[in-house]
């Protein structure tokens, strides 16, 4: 079964999540960057919607049964890879040279609302699906480079109320909160939607991608200088 697939349709590439759940383990982080790396190379692109073909997950974030068992192993080298690849996908959806907009299914959790808080604009269909960072409940700490993705989507006060409680929002409740530019009825119109937006964009890669690299500078930063305190430490879980 394909992990992530992708379409072009009239110059937007559709990017698909189609393993379910869609949880993120070093096979997702492979198979990512390998889309992105194709999506780059068709110079006629220009946007990506990145989206899940599951009809009630768009990603349920990291894959913990996964990690656990490399950990439990001693593989431990296998998940400080997969970090450092997520936080490539990261990055390059950050600064990728079109728009990225997040077409958000279903459930978004943990990582999986990470991943498209990465996006440039995101819309969620409103009919099911939650938004919504667990880690608080299952003791996983964010790393610094995650805050950071966080913050430039969500509003400081929203994040704050979410990070610490764990409270699971709508789509509704987060095109209030301009977290998302629209709460769609349904699938049909979530896809809609976000097609006809990023089919409204012909921008110029180089100036794209420049404004993001000055506007993301910062986080960039912390990307590749902070995160590596936690990650090459494995310094990922809190016990008590």
């Amino acid at each position: 079964m394909a992990i992530i697939e992708w379409n072009k349709e009239n110059g937007v590439a559709v990017v698909k999540m189609c393993n379910g759940p869609n949880r993120m383990n070093q096979a997702f982080a492979e198979r990512m960057n390998q889309c992105l790396d194709e999506v780059l190379a068709d110079t006629e692109i220009r946007a990506m919607v990145l989206t899940s073909t599951d009809e009630k997950n768009f990603s349920q974030g990291i894959d913990v049964e996964w990690i656990g068992g490399k950990l439990q192993s001693s593989e431990n080298q296998e998940v400080i890879s997969f970090m450092y690849g997520m936080n490539t996908i990261f990055k390059r959806l950050l600064l990728f040279p079109v728009p990225v907009i997040a077409a958000i299914n279903g459930h978004a959790f943990g990582n999986g609302a990470i991943l498209s808080c990465a996006c440039d604009f995101r819309f969620m269909k409103k009919d099911k699906g939650f938004f919504c960072f667990p880690e608080v409940d299952v003791s996983i700490p964010f790393l610094p480079g995650m805050i950071g993705f966080v913050r430039k989507a969500i509003p400081e006060y929203q994040f704050n109320q979410m990070l610490l409680s764990g409270q699971r929002v709508t789509a509704v409740e987060l095109e209030t909160a301009n977290v998302i530019i629209k709460a769609c009825d349904d699938q049909e119109n979530l896809m809609a939607e976000a097609l006809g937006f990023a089919g409204s964009f012909a921008k110029k890669r180089g100036i794209f991608k420049e404004l993001k690299k000055r506007m993301y500078k910062e986080l960039v930063r912390i990307l590749d200088e902070d995160d590596s305190e936690y990650i090459d430490a494995l310094n990922l879980f809190v016990a008590d």
